[in-house]
């Protein structure tokens, strides 16, 4: 049986998507951070602006890490984690908490998973644009 390797998220492609996501917020006047992970959870690249919220930091952070976890987009996920939902409780494989609202997305190449972004600061139909935005901008 052969395997074929696939090219991991690089630092470089990880700079093109807080860049991209930080466009695409500024543009609808909206100040974000944004997080990127590698497919182990290693950080990748963050930025946080000045002008945004201390915790849009924390939460852009822990919607790459439930993006990657799940290898769901955040947005998808927001009704399984409603108390006694089948989410609620569920433990997490690299002890990060888990934050289920739109704005984290799976990146993949060739079919696989190769880490996530997260962004936070404007509201979750917002976030989860800039990130779809940013991953636009790797293909």
């Amino acid at each position: 049986m052969s395997t074929t390797a696939i090219a991991p998220l690089t630092t470089d492609e990880a700079e093109i998507l807080v860049t991209a996501a930080r466009t695409a917020a500024e543009a609808a006047g909206v100040t974000v951070s944004v997080t990127v992970l590698d497919a182990g959870g290693h950080l990748l690249a963050f930025r946080r602006d000045d002008r945004a919220v201390l915790i849009s930091g924390e939460t852009s952070t822990r919607k790459a890490y439930t993006a990657l976890q799940l290898n769901a987009p955040t947005a998808d996920l927001v009704d399984l984690v409603k108390p006694d939902g089948p989410f609620h409780s569920l433990p997490t494989a690299l002890d990060q908490p888990l934050l289920f609202i739109a704005g984290g997305l799976p990146l993949h190449r060739d079919g696989r998973l190769i880490g996530a972004i997260g962004v936070g600061g404007g509201a979750p139909e917002q976030d989860h644009g800039f990130a779809r935005a940013a991953i636009g901008e790797l293909s």
